[in-house]
């Protein structure tokens, strides 16, 4: 469903991605690693379309994302390193107006995605009154409603205790069920083996 082919990108005169090219179908978790700076964050920036790479090409579905970027982004739910919260607004509040761009959503919808993610207990405080967890859960609440078949995710147990991090594992596992994921990752994250790709990326 995802192929990456060729990815080359620089910043400045440093030459970040080279050559990156990878395949994965639905059911498949490819987790990138790397040190620091070697550009992890950066290859999930360019799969999702926030980066224009200078060579190479994302398809999905076997066409070019480019080509057609609202199909490609109707159908993928990114996750940054900073949950997209808006702080004066309450856990539910964000889902509904965030989710709301994409589709319909219920007042029970989200509350059940909250009580999934264990946030539902603080879900009705403004998030800037949240600890960077709690945060975290609602926003990983988020990608339960985006109902999307491709995940990208940059260190999804940041900021989770060993409770939380078995959590992101399972909700992995899940979507896996019904799509494929793209997560770098810093720790490693417990699913099953014959569901993971690693690719490991090199600093410039």
């Amino acid at each position: 469903m995802l192929s990456v082919q060729g990815l080359h990108l620089w910043r400045g005169d440093r030459h970040v991605l080279r050559n990156v090219s990878f395949e994965a179908a639905s059911g498949r978790c490819v987790l990138l690693t790397g040190r620091n700076g070697a550009g992890k964050t950066t290859l999930l920036r360019a799969i999702a379309g926030l980066l224009e790479p200078e060579e190479g090409q994302v398809l999905w579905r076997g066409e070019p994302a480019r080509k057609s970027r609202d199909v490609f982004h109707s159908e993928l739910a990114y996750l940054g390193h900073e949950p997209p919260l808006k702080g004066d607004l309450t856990g539910q509040e964000n889902l509904h107006y965030s989710v709301g761009i994409r589709r319909e959503v219920s007042a029970a919808e989200i509350d059940a995605a909250l009580a999934r993610t264990g946030a539902l207990g603080f879900a009705d405080r403004a998030t800037r009154r949240l600890s960077a967890g709690q945060r975290r859960r609602v926003a990983l609440a988020g990608l339960l409603l985006a109902n999307a078949a491709l995940w990208l995710l940059d260190e999804p147990t940041t900021n989770l205790d060993a409770d939380g991090q078995k959590l992101v594992a399972e909700l992995i596992t899940e979507q896996l069920s019904r799509g494929l994921v793209v997560a770098a990752v810093h720790h490693p994250i417990e699913l099953p083996v014959e569901k993971v790709t690693a690719l490991e990326l090199e600093a410039a």
